[in-house]
Protein backbone atom coordinates (compact mmCIF):
# COMPACT_ATOMS: atom_id res chain seq x y z
CA UNK A 1 0.00 0.00 0.00
CA UNK A 2 1.42 3.25 -1.05
CA UNK A 3 2.23 6.29 1.75
CA UNK A 4 -0.56 9.07 2.45
CA UNK A 5 1.59 11.83 0.79
CA UNK A 6 1.43 9.84 -2.40
CA UNK A 7 -1.67 8.94 -2.20
CA UNK A 8 -2.17 13.20 -1.28
CA UNK A 9 0.17 13.25 -4.91
CA UNK A 10 -2.28 11.18 -7.02
CA UNK A 11 -5.14 13.12 -6.04
CA UNK A 12 -3.31 16.63 -6.55
CA UNK A 13 -2.68 14.92 -10.28
CA UNK A 14 -6.62 14.39 -10.99
CA UNK A 15 -7.40 15.85 -14.10
CA UNK A 16 -11.00 18.14 -13.31
CA UNK A 17 -12.18 17.40 -16.99
CA UNK A 18 -11.29 13.42 -16.51
CA UNK A 19 -13.31 13.37 -13.48
CA UNK A 20 -16.08 15.27 -15.32
CA UNK A 21 -16.35 12.34 -18.18
CA UNK A 22 -16.48 9.64 -15.60
CA UNK A 23 -20.05 11.99 -13.82
CA UNK A 24 -21.10 12.97 -17.42
CA UNK A 25 -20.98 9.10 -18.05
CA UNK A 26 -22.78 7.98 -14.72
CA UNK A 27 -25.21 10.72 -14.38
CA UNK A 28 -26.50 12.78 -12.35
CA UNK A 29 -29.13 14.91 -11.00
CA UNK A 30 -30.18 15.88 -7.30
CA UNK A 31 -34.20 15.04 -6.61
CA UNK A 32 -33.95 16.51 -3.05
CA UNK A 33 -35.31 13.27 -1.53
CA UNK A 34 -33.37 13.81 1.38
CA UNK A 35 -31.93 9.96 1.93
CA UNK A 36 -28.11 11.30 2.31
CA UNK A 37 -29.22 14.17 4.96
CA UNK A 38 -31.00 11.45 7.06
CA UNK A 39 -30.18 8.38 9.01
CA UNK A 40 -30.78 4.73 7.77
CA UNK A 41 -32.42 2.17 10.37
CA UNK A 42 -31.00 2.79 13.99
CA UNK A 43 -27.59 3.99 12.25
CA UNK A 44 -27.56 7.89 12.81
CA UNK A 45 -26.29 10.05 9.72
CA UNK A 46 -22.86 10.51 9.39
CA UNK A 47 -20.87 12.88 7.27
CA UNK A 48 -17.26 13.67 7.70
CA UNK A 49 -16.80 17.72 8.27
CA UNK A 50 -13.84 19.61 8.98
CA UNK A 51 -12.37 21.71 11.39
CA UNK A 52 -12.84 25.00 9.13
CA UNK A 53 -16.02 23.87 8.26
CA UNK A 54 -17.24 23.69 11.70
CA UNK A 55 -16.53 27.46 11.66
CA UNK A 56 -18.08 27.77 8.45
CA UNK A 57 -20.93 26.35 9.44
CA UNK A 58 -20.91 27.99 12.97
CA UNK A 59 -20.68 31.89 11.20
CA UNK A 60 -23.37 31.06 9.00
CA UNK A 61 -22.35 33.59 6.20
CA UNK A 62 -25.31 32.28 3.63
CA UNK A 63 -27.94 32.45 6.73
CA UNK A 64 -27.13 34.25 9.79
CA UNK A 65 -26.06 31.47 11.35
CA UNK A 66 -26.22 31.29 15.51
CA UNK A 67 -24.03 27.93 16.59
CA UNK A 68 -21.86 27.30 18.85
CA UNK A 69 -19.52 24.30 17.49
CA UNK A 70 -21.13 21.63 19.26
CA UNK A 71 -24.74 22.68 17.55
CA UNK A 72 -22.75 22.16 14.08
CA UNK A 73 -20.86 19.11 14.85
CA UNK A 74 -20.47 15.96 17.18
CA UNK A 75 -17.26 13.28 17.68
CA UNK A 76 -17.00 10.81 14.90
CA UNK A 77 -18.90 7.88 16.68
CA UNK A 78 -16.38 5.14 15.41
CA UNK A 79 -13.87 4.08 18.64
CA UNK A 80 -15.86 5.27 21.07
CA UNK A 81 -17.98 3.31 23.97
CA UNK A 82 -20.89 3.80 26.06
CA UNK A 83 -19.68 4.81 29.83
CA UNK A 84 -21.82 5.36 32.46
CA UNK A 85 -21.97 9.22 31.96
CA UNK A 86 -22.30 8.59 27.99
CA UNK A 87 -20.15 8.46 25.36
CA UNK A 88 -16.51 8.16 26.05
CA UNK A 89 -13.11 7.59 24.87
CA UNK A 90 -10.55 8.36 21.95
CA UNK A 91 -11.96 8.72 18.03
CA UNK A 92 -10.58 11.01 15.01
CA UNK A 93 -12.40 13.88 13.29
CA UNK A 94 -15.79 14.89 13.36
CA UNK A 95 -18.92 14.52 11.75
CA UNK A 96 -22.00 16.89 11.36
CA UNK A 97 -24.28 17.01 14.21
CA UNK A 98 -27.76 14.91 14.14
CA UNK A 99 -30.79 15.75 15.65
CA UNK A 100 -33.47 13.36 18.21
CA UNK A 101 -34.20 11.70 15.14
CA UNK A 102 -30.46 10.84 13.86
CA UNK A 103 -31.12 12.89 10.23
CA UNK A 104 -28.49 15.89 9.64
CA UNK A 105 -28.99 18.85 12.13
CA UNK A 106 -29.20 21.06 8.53
CA UNK A 107 -32.03 18.92 6.83
CA UNK A 108 -35.54 19.42 6.65
CA UNK A 109 -38.58 18.68 4.92
CA UNK A 110 -41.21 21.25 3.23
CA UNK A 111 -45.08 20.03 3.91
CA UNK A 112 -44.89 17.66 0.26
CA UNK A 113 -41.56 15.50 1.66
CA UNK A 114 -39.34 17.53 -0.01
CA UNK A 115 -35.98 17.64 1.37
CA UNK A 116 -33.70 20.91 1.20
CA UNK A 117 -30.65 21.70 3.51
CA UNK A 118 -30.72 24.72 5.75
CA UNK A 119 -26.94 25.78 5.09
CA UNK A 120 -26.64 24.59 1.45
CA UNK A 121 -24.42 27.69 0.70
CA UNK A 122 -22.17 26.21 3.30
CA UNK A 123 -22.48 22.89 3.38
CA UNK A 124 -18.84 20.72 3.99
CA UNK A 125 -17.30 19.13 0.48
CA UNK A 126 -18.57 15.50 1.71
CA UNK A 127 -22.50 17.12 0.61
CA UNK A 128 -21.33 18.70 -1.82
CA UNK A 129 -19.81 16.19 -4.18
CA UNK A 130 -22.35 13.29 -2.87
CA UNK A 131 -23.16 10.93 -4.17
CA UNK A 132 -19.50 10.68 -5.90
CA UNK A 133 -16.24 9.20 -4.18
CA UNK A 134 -12.59 8.74 -5.05
CA UNK A 135 -11.60 4.86 -3.92
CA UNK A 136 -7.93 6.58 -2.74
CA UNK A 137 -6.48 5.16 0.82
CA UNK A 138 -6.91 7.91 3.28
CA UNK A 139 -10.75 9.39 1.62
CA UNK A 140 -13.89 9.24 3.29
CA UNK A 141 -15.94 7.09 1.80
CA UNK A 142 -19.86 8.84 2.59
CA UNK A 143 -22.92 7.04 3.48
CA UNK A 144 -24.62 4.47 1.27
CA UNK A 145 -23.25 1.22 -0.65
CA UNK A 146 -20.89 2.04 -3.56
CA UNK A 147 -23.29 1.01 -6.86
CA UNK A 148 -21.22 1.78 -9.24
CA UNK A 149 -17.51 2.33 -9.84
CA UNK A 150 -15.88 3.53 -13.47
CA UNK A 151 -12.14 3.85 -13.89
CA UNK A 152 -10.88 7.21 -15.46
CA UNK A 153 -9.62 7.34 -19.00
CA UNK A 154 -5.51 7.47 -17.93
CA UNK A 155 -6.14 3.84 -15.91
CA UNK A 156 -8.16 2.38 -19.03
CA UNK A 157 -5.12 3.29 -21.36
CA UNK A 158 -2.99 2.30 -19.08
CA UNK A 159 -4.55 -0.93 -18.56
CA UNK A 160 -5.04 0.00 -14.51
CA UNK A 161 -8.94 -0.07 -15.12
CA UNK A 162 -9.35 -3.22 -12.37
CA UNK A 163 -7.32 -1.20 -9.90
CA UNK A 164 -9.22 0.61 -6.84
CA UNK A 165 -6.92 3.98 -6.78
CA UNK A 166 -8.12 7.03 -8.32
CA UNK A 167 -11.77 5.15 -9.37
CA UNK A 168 -14.80 7.51 -9.21
CA UNK A 169 -17.35 5.67 -7.07
CA UNK A 170 -20.86 6.43 -6.88
CA UNK A 171 -22.77 5.53 -3.80
CA UNK A 172 -26.54 4.52 -3.27
CA UNK A 173 -29.11 7.53 -4.78
CA UNK A 174 -32.08 7.91 -6.57
CA UNK A 175 -30.37 10.72 -8.75
CA UNK A 176 -28.05 8.83 -10.26
CA UNK A 177 -28.08 8.10 -14.08
CA UNK A 178 -29.72 10.95 -15.42
CA UNK A 179 -28.80 13.63 -17.25
CA UNK A 180 -26.39 16.27 -16.50
CA UNK A 181 -24.94 19.11 -17.98
CA UNK A 182 -21.19 19.52 -18.80
CA UNK A 183 -21.09 22.97 -16.66
CA UNK A 184 -22.51 21.02 -13.84
CA UNK A 185 -20.00 18.16 -14.22
CA UNK A 186 -17.38 19.81 -13.92
CA UNK A 187 -18.45 22.03 -11.30
CA UNK A 188 -19.00 18.71 -9.32
CA UNK A 189 -15.73 16.98 -10.96
CA UNK A 190 -13.72 20.69 -9.40
CA UNK A 191 -15.60 20.05 -5.95
CA UNK A 192 -14.47 15.58 -5.48
CA UNK A 193 -11.07 16.82 -6.59
CA UNK A 194 -10.78 19.59 -3.77
CA UNK A 195 -12.58 16.84 -1.34
CA UNK A 196 -9.88 14.16 -2.42
CA UNK A 197 -6.82 16.72 -1.60
CA UNK A 198 -8.23 18.01 1.72
CA UNK A 199 -9.23 14.45 3.29
CA UNK A 200 -5.52 13.67 2.54
CA UNK A 201 -4.23 16.62 3.82
CA UNK A 202 -6.29 16.28 6.67
CA UNK A 203 -5.67 12.45 7.42
CA UNK A 204 -1.92 13.39 7.17
CA UNK A 205 -1.91 16.25 10.08
CA UNK A 206 -4.09 13.97 11.74
CA UNK A 207 -0.94 11.17 12.02
CA UNK A 208 1.32 13.87 12.56
CA UNK A 209 -0.32 15.42 15.48
CA UNK A 210 -1.64 12.35 17.06
CA UNK A 211 -0.72 11.23 20.66
CA UNK A 212 -2.62 9.24 22.66
CA UNK A 213 -4.84 11.19 25.19
CA UNK A 214 -5.55 8.60 27.94
CA UNK A 215 -8.71 10.12 28.26
CA UNK A 216 -10.56 10.15 31.81
CA UNK A 217 -13.45 8.24 32.40
CA UNK A 218 -16.80 10.19 30.85
CA UNK A 219 -14.24 12.36 28.92
CA UNK A 220 -14.13 12.25 24.66
CA UNK A 221 -11.07 13.13 22.92
CA UNK A 222 -11.12 13.93 19.27
CA UNK A 223 -8.23 14.07 17.48
CA UNK A 224 -8.43 16.09 14.13
CA UNK A 225 -5.57 17.72 12.13
CA UNK A 226 -5.30 21.26 14.89
CA UNK A 227 -4.64 18.44 17.75
CA UNK A 228 -6.74 16.84 20.43
CA UNK A 229 -9.97 18.75 21.38
CA UNK A 230 -12.88 18.75 23.33
CA UNK A 231 -16.35 18.13 21.91
CA UNK A 232 -17.01 21.48 22.06
CA UNK A 233 -14.20 22.07 20.05
CA UNK A 234 -11.71 23.51 21.77
CA UNK A 235 -8.13 22.49 22.54
CA UNK A 236 -7.80 19.60 25.06
CA UNK A 237 -4.40 21.01 26.37
CA UNK A 238 -5.92 24.50 27.57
Amino acid sequence: MQSLEADLEEARQLAVDDLADVIESIGFECTRCGACCRGHGEEDHTATVFPDEVRALEEGESYDGDYDWRDVARPMPYGLSEGDDGLEGETFEWALQTDGCGDCTFYEEDESGTGACTAHEDRPLICRTYPFSIALAGTSQPMGEAVDSVALEAQREAGEAGDEAGIVRAHECEGLGRDISRADARELARALKERAVRELEEAIAVRDEYEPADPDPGEVVVHDSEGAKRIDGTPREE
